[in-house]
């Protein structure tokens, strides 16, 4: 352990996730003295769980301005980042320190190993070859400075210090919290001058009102649209695959659209509407149906819908239209079968509110980029601070976009510490 200014480090990075791996390895890269200062027992605790321990390392999305879109109104501030470190220089870097890629549905980007653990291990290969200096079980729990000038770190164990000429914040955000990420960065960015706009749990399930859900959990439904209301208004929709649980909702167009409903929640109440067949219009699904009753002319309602619904979908359709389950579908009127045309284009459900942290794969919110310069990642409050990764206030959808954004910033930070 380093104590009484034994040694003064180029640059301190604090934290040792994908941003903080990635702003001490090109800080050393360049001949710089750098300290890397973990609180867990080893580095990138949460990366390897990423991805469901595959890690989706990025996106293959390599048009610059169609990949900031993906970040919404706050992408723009990416811009330069993702021109010096972007998608393609990430998988360059990949392949360079040993770890083989591919591409799947989606542009997403995995290792070809389908082992997140590779991940790490090119980092550590890229790291020590820099000559890093690792400290594990670092707990900051002071951050000193001096007017706009940070001048060390105080460290839990033996109140040890810490002093470098810059110092990066690279502490993530709140998500995961068992894996370290409890959001101390920003309170150090607080203490020091810096705005923290609203946290929230982001790319994260859905508590849905309704019980009928619950009998739902496990089903898996592709290819469905789900459009988000407010007092009736439309106010975004999304194309993809959900999941039903316990709780309520989740699957990747759950997790991607979550963002936005917990803005709208501090507004007032949420609905989803599912289209459960989106591809098909009122006619053609009208049609459709009235093929479906044909051919189980002789059946009884609940059990004519196999054709065009989950299993476990049917009692909670046949519930919701107002048909008698034990009629016979030749009797099913014109009115009804329209009835339910509507209810197959427009399933609704209320939203409760978003699991927390523990449940969310990001962090919405964070320190506010205007204070932050985009070219260098540099503080505009205190003069030898630099920000980098999650704990920035952006957030991009799955797919790679967050990781992408810690590689990005974090070599940004690293090149101009």
């Amino acid at each position: 352990m380093l104590k009484n200014n034994q040694t003064i480090f180029d640059v301190a990075v604090i934290g040792g996730g994908p941003a903080g791996l990635m702003a001490a390895g090109r800080a050393a890269e360049l001949g710089k003295r750098v300290v890397l200062l973990e609180k867990n027992k080893k580095p990138g605790r949460k990366l390897v769980l990423t991805g469901k321990g595959r890690c989706n390392i990025t996106n293959a999305e390599f048009d610059l301005r169609k990949l900031v879109e993906n970040y919404g109104k706050k992408g723009q501030f990416l811009f330069h980042a993702f021109h010096v470190f972007g998608p393609e220089k990430t998988i360059e870097f990949f392949e360079k320190w040993g770890l083989k890629t591919k591409i799947e549905r989606g542009q997403r980007v995995f290792p070809a190993s389908d082992e997140a653990s590779d991940v790490l291990k090119a980092f550590v290969k890229y790291l020590l070859k820099g000559k890093v200096h690792f400290v594990y079980g670092a707990e900051v729990i002071d951050v000193e400075r001096k007017k706009h000038h940070i001048n060390k770190l105080i460290l839990k164990e033996s109140n040890s210090e810490i002093v470098a000429r810059n110092y990066i914040i690279c502490t993530g955000g709140k998500s995961y919290p068992a894996t370290g990420s409890t959001g101390d960065g920003y309170e150090w960015a607080k203490a020091l001058g810096h705005r923290i706009e609203d946290l929230m749990p982001a790319l994260v399930p859905l508590k849905i009102k309704e019980e009928w859900v619950q009998g739902l959990q496990g089903l898996s439904l592709k290819n469905v649209k789900a459009t988000i209301l407010q007092q009736n208004k439309k106010q975004t929709d999304v194309f993809g695959e959900c999941l039903f649980t316990h709780y309520g909702l989740s699957g990747p167009i759950i997790l991607d659209v979550s963002k936005k409903v917990g803005e709208l929640l501090k507004k007032g109440a949420v609905e989803i509407s599912f289209d459960l067949k989106p591809a098909l219009d009122f006619k053609t699904l009208d049609e459709r149906l009235q093929r479906d009753f044909q051919k189980y002319h002789s059946k009884l309602f609940q059990n004519a819908l196999d054709d065009l619904l989950p299993q476990k979908m049917i009692p909670v359709i046949v519930k919701f239209s107002g048909i008698d389950p034990f009629k016979k579908v030749t009797y099913i009127t014109k009115e009804e079968r329209h009835g339910l045309v509507r209810l197959l284009k427009n399933l609704k459900m209320t939203v409760e509110g978003l699991l927390g942290f523990e449940s969310a794969i990001v962090t919405s919110g964070g320190v506010s980029l205007k204070e932050i310069n985009d070219k260098t990642m540099k503080s505009k409050i205190v003069d030898n601070l630099f920000f980098a990764g999650e704990i920035i206030d952006i957030a991009g959808p799955s797919g790679g976009f967050n990781l992408q954004m810690c590689w990005s910033t974090g070599y940004l930070a690293g090149d101009n510490s």
